[in-house]
């Protein structure tokens, strides 16, 4: 069974909005890389998989945009490549090495969860907070960010019931953040 490993950015004050942290650093980025190099597939909802899509699929020219140097190349040769699986009820086809995940969303992850493999990632806000109510969720993996953001979404708000973690791992960035690994207490 392949573990599922629920992965953001967020601030101290619990923003998880992409643009509310830090701007990514060579650390960071290293980091983000390693993390989805770790799972056999990605899982997005509609909304994560757009703005992941739109930021790192490569163009169709096969040449990265300008803005891309030797700190992104890595990460995004990383998530262009990987196999996606999108969860979406509005979206009637993906591509970018996507597939499409209809019907009950429990019954479609854990189906994935119970193909072997080294693990899958999930990312966004939504989608998690689902995965999390459904008990799903193998693993949490935050990076800390040393910002107060004072407004935007928030790490899985709505969440219906506690649910307490383990610490298994911690790393201190240069920056100040810190990643936190943790997995739900049995």
């Amino acid at each position: 069974m392949r573990p599922l490993r629920y992965s953001i950015n967020v601030t101290l004050d619990g923003c998880c909005h992409h643009e509310a942290g830090l701007p990514p650093d060579e650390e960071s980025m290293r980091y983000w890389t390693a993390e989805l190099e770790r799972a056999d597939a990605l899982l997005f909802g509609r909304v994560t998989y757009e703005m992941m899509e739109s930021a790192w699929r490569r163009p169709a020219t096969g040449t990265w945009p300008d803005w891309m140097g030797e700190l992104e190349l890595p990460f995004a040769e990383t998530i262009d490549a990987a196999d996606k699986y999108v969860v979406s009820s509005t979206l009637t086809e993906a591509d970018w090495n996507a597939e499409l995940v209809h019907g009950d969303v429990g019954q479609a992850v854990q189906r994935l969860k119970d193909q072997p493999g080294e693990g899958l990632f999930v990312g966004g806000v939504t989608l998690p907070l689902a995965l999390a109510d459904l008990g799903l969720i193998d693993e949490y993996v935050f990076l800390v960010q040393p910002v107060l953001a004072g407004h935007g979404p928030t790490l899985l708000a709505g969440l219906r019931e506690r649910i307490r973690l383990e610490l298994v791992d911690r790393r201190e960035f240069r920056s100040g953040t810190v990643a936190l690994r943790y997995r739900p207490r049995s």
